[in-house]
């Protein structure tokens, strides 16, 4: 059951009701060891970073930056940080200098937490051009602080300034005068177009965001929730902040490239994920499918095919399935099933919530055969997370993203564009009255940029509608749906498709290394580097044939006529991805020019 409180105290409130029940299950920096801490620890870590933030004198609402990946110190600033009303502004581990000298500068903050020596090197490398920037705490103590620093110290030193509580009378009476009006975060969005906006999001958004997700999302007091995306992405900020409201246990997955081996080592029930994720979970079991016996290729293909009826074509349309499906169901379930998900590390698995870009159908078909509860949404930063999601143990149809939650008014507008009102949607961008005035209409509405239709109760997304393609024979191309049918391939990493004002669609992939240089060598392909791989005619003739196997859903004008494959990744470096992970078309348009008009030379 949901503690119903202000975010300033939610883990004093918890520890009031939890003591010493495990609350966090985490690595230190650099360790293979887990560790736990319960709620009483927890909420007297959260009140130490109180007195701490002032004892370093931080005001009401003043911005405090923390630039670090996922660790227990960050939730220890961000609820210590709330505890004395101020506002905490997350970074991506991985932004840039530039990014992080606007963003300090636009936010004038003063103190700034960091994790690791990467985090630390680029604050230290900007702190000389943020003229507001006063103090960076270091979360990890392996951290090499340069000589010359003497702006820089270790949280562990930070915390001893609020060892005893001090300052907790003060603390106790900014208890009492937190407003659900008062900011709680303002999260930069890079965005696909480079430009960088604060989102404002208040505390009575937070509220407004958990009681409609009470309504709908079923996580409590018995599960273990991963934390596998960046607390700095609103998924799973939100997610997070609103299932410790219920009482889970939290699993902090430091470094995201370790996740399945932390899922298999922890044993989450729960998890919020991108459908990225999911892909590369389907691609290594249809890997694994594919390398099988005759024999059991054709046992898990039936086994697939059960898993289909009874998930997708019963329960997932509200339908009984027939006593003999039931049956057969049951025998793959607790053999095979239990195994797949057993490798995953997930053996009681809950609900596994998923968004932030297109699914694709046959992963969202998989994951559900197997038994295991993807809940399919649809948010944004500017909404607090969820607008619209799939309820657990209700009919769904495969493709949408949900029905929408209750407190949200969804509405189709111009050009089929989502448009959205509610008390979880933001008051706007910080410092950006010349852009809230664009995004806000007339009737108060948010004008999302993501077009959709609804159908019955069920939202369903189309595409971004400054992403869509219109070629040079006048069709409209979605890249994003034709790239989610191709990312389920395993022998396709990356995919970026261009089609705009172009006269038919074409492609940019990069290939699975892994996976293609262990193809090339069973089939005596003779390659040096990647660049050989990427040039080979048998390796791309393979590759056209399987996107071809892909695309047989699509309209003759959307299927991908050229290719041409990458010996290098897409780079939040090369300015070609965001720090989501979601591609900059412009960039990749000009970094690839001429790859891009090869393909489109006559032959």
């Amino acid at each position: 059951m949901r503690t119903k409180s202000h975010l300033s105290v939610l883990i004093n409130e918890q520890a009031r009701k939890y003591g010493e029940k495990t609350a966090l299950t985490y690595r230190d920096f650099g360790s293979l060891k887990w560790k736990t801490m319960s709620w009483n620890v927890f909420s007297q870590n959260v009140k130490k970073v109180s007195n701490a933030l002032l004892n370093l004198g931080i005001k009401v609402q003043e911005n405090v930056g923390v630039f670090s990946q996922n660790a227990i110190y960050s939730l220890f600033t961000d609820f210590g940080a709330f505890g004395i009303r101020a506002v905490t502004i997350p970074f991506y581990a991985t932004s840039s200098e530039q990014q992080m000298q606007f963003v300090i500068t636009d936010a004038q903050i003063r103190l700034l937490f960091v994790g690791e020596q990467d985090q630390y090197d680029k604050a230290y490398r900007v702190l000389p051009l943020c003229p507001t920037l006063e103090r960076i705490v270091v979360f990890d103590n392996s951290v090499r602080i340069n000589n010359h620093d003497p702006n820089t110290i270790f949280f562990e030193d930070f915390i001893k300034l609020g060892e005893g509580l001090p300052r907790q009378p003060e603390v106790e009476k900014l208890y009492s005068q937190a407003s659900y009006d008062d900011i709680a975060n303002i999260l930069y969005t890079s965005g696909t177009t480079g430009d960088s906006k604060g989102v404002v999001l208040t505390y009575g958004q937070y509220e407004a965001a958990f009681e409609a997700n009470d309504k709908c999302v079923p996580v409590g007091e018995k599960d273990r929730v991963m934390n596998f995306l960046p607390y700095t992405h609103i998924f799973e900020r939100g997610w997070t902040f609103f299932a410790m409201g219920e009482g889970a246990e939290f699993i902090v997955n430091t470094y995201p490239h370790e996740i399945q081996q932390s899922m298999r080592e922890t044993r989450p029930t729960c998890m919020c994920s991108v459908p990225r994720f999911w892909e590369k979970v389907y691609a290594g079991v249809q890997a694994k499918i594919d390398k099988a016996s005759p024999a059991r290729k054709a046992l898990f293909k039936r086994a697939l095919r059960v898993g289909r009826k009874y998930n997708i074509e019963c329960l997932a349309r509200g339908k009984r399935p027939s006593l003999a499906l039931a049956a057969q169901y049951t025998f793959f379930n607790k053999t095979l099933f239990k195994l797949i998900r057993q490798q995953l590390g997930l053996d009681k698995p809950n609900i596994f919530p998923t968004a932030g870009a297109t699914v694709s159908q046959k992963v969202e078909e998989f994951v559900h055969s197997i038994g295991i509860d993807m809940i399919v949404g649809y948010g944004l930063t500017e909404s607090l997370a969820t607008v619209s999601c799939n309820h657990k143990g209700k009919p769904f149809t495969v493709g949408s993203v949900g029905i929408p939650v209750h407190n949200i008014s969804v509405k189709i507008g111009e050009n089929n564009e989502i448009l959205l009102k509610g008390p979880t949607i933001t008051r706007g961008y910080y410092k950006r009255d010349d852009l809230n005035s664009q995004v806000f209409d007339a009737d108060g509405y948010f004008h999302t940029g993501d077009s959709g239709f609804i159908r019955g109760k069920e939202l369903f997304l189309t595409d971004r509608i400054k992403d869509l393609y219109k070629t040079s024979n006048g069709k409209y191309i979605a890249p994003q749906m034709i790239e989610a049918k191709m990312l389920v391939d395993k022998f396709i990493e990356q995919i970026a498709v261009i089609a705009d004002q172009r006269k038919f669609v074409s492609a940019l992939i990069v290939p699975d290394f892994a996976i293609l240089e262990e193809y090339a060598r069973d089939n005596g392909i003779k390659f040096n580097t990647k660049e050989d791989l990427c040039k080979d005619r048998c390796i791309n003739k393979m590759i056209g044939e399987r996107i071809n196997m892909l695309q047989q859903g699509l309209a003759g004008y959307e299927t991908i006529k050229r290719f041409t494959l990458l010996p290098r990744h897409f780079s939040m470096e090369a300015g070609e991805l965001t720090n989501t992970l979601k591609i900059r078309r412009s960039v990749l348009l000009k970094n690839y020019a001429e790859q891009i008009d090869k393909m489109y030379e006559e032959e």
